[in-house]
């Protein structure tokens, strides 16, 4: 067994390699996540430089969205080690953000429709982690309740 501050897990099922492809897809969801808000702020400041409407809400929520990318990537290594707490964190929280993401972008006058776009197409990959935490997979190595 792997001890870990917060958790016991398998060690043998940690190194699994079909568990450790799972966080894989897990990082590089997040990764890929990271880098298409990277370009969602990169097309912010075209559109804003060409003399377009950018509202405040865009800049703080697309630099706010690319910070949660790395602490959600960091918290993905970190259960790739055998930590429960950031597992469930992870799993938590790729659920709860493509939701949030889509949800705040249906609200009427919130966002232009080409913003709202762009930031349900950010959350694809968060949708594919979500998935793939919930899977038995990962479910072997951090069973709900243990």
């Amino acid at each position: 067994m792997a001890k870990t501050k917060d958790s016991t897990v398998n060690a043998t099922q940690l190194t699994d390699p079909g568990v450790q492809g799972a966080f894989e897809t897990v990082k590089s969801s997040i990764k890929l996540y990271g880098a298409l808000t990277a370009a969602a702020i990169v097309v912010l400041a075209v559109v804003a430089t060409t003399g377009h409407s950018v509202t405040t809400f865009m800049w703080v929520r697309s630099a706010v969205l690319l910070a949660v990318a790395v602490v959600i990537h960091r918290m993905a290594v970190t259960a790739s080690q055998g930590n429960r707490k950031a597992f469930d964190r992870v799993e938590t929280l790729t659920a709860i953000m493509p939701i949030a993401i889509i949800g705040v972008d249906l609200i009427p006058g919130v966002c232009p429709l080409w913003f709202a776009v762009m930031q349900g197409i950010c959350a694809l990959p968060v949708i594919r982690a979500a998935v793939v935490t919930r899977q038995s997979t990962l479910r072997a190595v951090f069973p709900k309740g243990a």
